[in-house]
């Protein structure tokens, strides 16, 4: 069964006018306001073979650092596309070798304990800022700034 899938495709450098132009002609393309992502819906039997025909597609036209499918999957997951470096592509594959594992595992488990740690530090800052509030203002008063904060009130601007 083929379905549609959206993907985002994130350039190296924004595509110049004529690059866009060759592009479109290969691939109905969406582009931000900088020409640096894309966006595109794709005919294809899975997320993974949608990524791999925008590549197909667009490599000659594009300067593409990275495609991804737009919407994550039932489990959670945003499928990736890199082509990396023949450079950074060795050494890749000798850090996976080295580790006993693929290089397609070594990048998942790279990405996961990185966005792990992003996290964390996203949770630590966050909770520095509210010490810091709470040190000059009381719980109460902070709690229902934050209520206000979160609840949207009828007549009031929205940000």
């Amino acid at each position: 069964m083929n379905l549609h899938h959206a993907v985002e495709v994130t350039l190296s450098r924004p595509a110049t006018h004529a690059e866009r132009a060759h592009a479109a002609r290969t691939l109905p393309l969406a582009a931000n306001h900088d020409a640096t992502r894309f966006m595109a819906v794709v005919h294809a039997k899975t997320p993974g073979r949608a990524l791999h025909r925008v590549r197909r597609r667009l490599g000659e036209a594009l300067s593409v650092d990275v495609i991804t499918t737009h919407y994550p999957d039932s489990s959670g997951h945003v499928l990736l596309n890199i082509t990396l470096p023949p450079h950074a592509d060795t050494g890749l594959r000798r850090a996976a070798a080295s580790a006993g594992q693929k290089p397609r595992l070594f990048v998942e488990l790279a990405l996961r304990r990185a966005l792990a740690q992003h996290i964390e530090e996203e949770a630590d800052l966050l909770d520095g800022a509210v010490q810091r509030l709470l040190a000059t203002t009381a719980a109460s008063q902070l709690l229902a700034a934050v209520g206000r904060a979160l609840t949207p009130t009828p007549g009031a601007p929205s940000c």
